[in-house]
């Protein structure tokens, strides 16, 4: 996730922040700005949710499902603030975020942004390691993602969502398949960062897990929502 310091905020962010924390009653307002006719007031809107979700997440709790919404805005902007934004409230609106998995999913094999790309597997991996049968959910579009970003730059930041995922609540079976996947790199990967990295993450599932001789993921036919939701219940 982009680091967010003050200096990189515009005058017209600081305004909005401001008139948000005095007046709470604005933030309908900037909910509202998230299907609106214009771009631009989607995208700064997402922004200050965003911005929102680290410093008053509690405000944006009423607002999950508007925020699930804006992931169907067509720029990629406005979709990865607000996919920056369920990364940080996942912890306490698992259940909520869990319909933004379509929209993630979609926004994760996005051919033109990076950034949502990333986003996407930040929020994936962050809701999928809340709870075993959510680590399955995610784990098979994870693993595809794993094979399709491996020599690309943002490779080296969702390496480090993997190793959050691995000390979550993870189904063994998907830990398993999660170090067979990264042994490779483990052992022979190019360059010292994807090697230490992947070898720090396969280490830590084998001495958690128990592992012995892991495995790469074959192909299996996933979980329906239908039966996700019924799990959870």
């Amino acid at each position: 996730m982009a680091d967010r310091i003050e200096h990189d905020l515009t005058a017209e962010e600081v305004e909005q922040l401001k008139r948000i924390e005095d007046n709470k009653d604005a933030l309908t307002a900037l909910i509202e700005d998230l299907s609106g006719a214009s771009r631009r007031k989607r995208q700064l809107a997402a922004h200050v949710v965003a911005l929102l979700a680290e410093r008053e997440p509690d405000l944006l709790a009423p607002h999950m499902t508007q925020l699930i919404d804006a992931l169907e805005r067509p720029e990629a902007q406005t979709r990865w603030e607000i996919l920056d934004a369920c990364t940080l409230l996942v912890g306490e609106h698992a259940k909520e975020i869990g319909a933004a998995f379509p929209a993630a999913e979609e926004a994760l094999f996005d051919e033109d942004s990076a950034t949502l790309r990333l986003a996407a597997f930040r929020m994936l991996s962050a809701w999928g390691a809340t709870e075993r049968r959510r680590s399955e959910k995610v784990w098979p579009i994870l693993d595809e993602a794993i094979q399709c970003y491996h020599g690309d730059l943002e490779y080296r930041d969702m390496l480090a969502s993997l190793y959050d995922f691995a000390t979550g609540k993870i189904d063994g079976h998907v830990a398993g398949e999660l170090a067979g996947r990264l042994h490779f790199d483990a052992e022979h990967g190019k360059g010292a960062y994807l090697r230490t990295r992947s070898s720090e993450i396969y280490e830590l599932l084998v001495k958690r897990f128990k592992l012995d001789n892991p495995q790469k993921r074959a192909s299996t036919v996933q979980k329906s929502d239908d039966d996700i939701e019924d799990d959870e219940e």
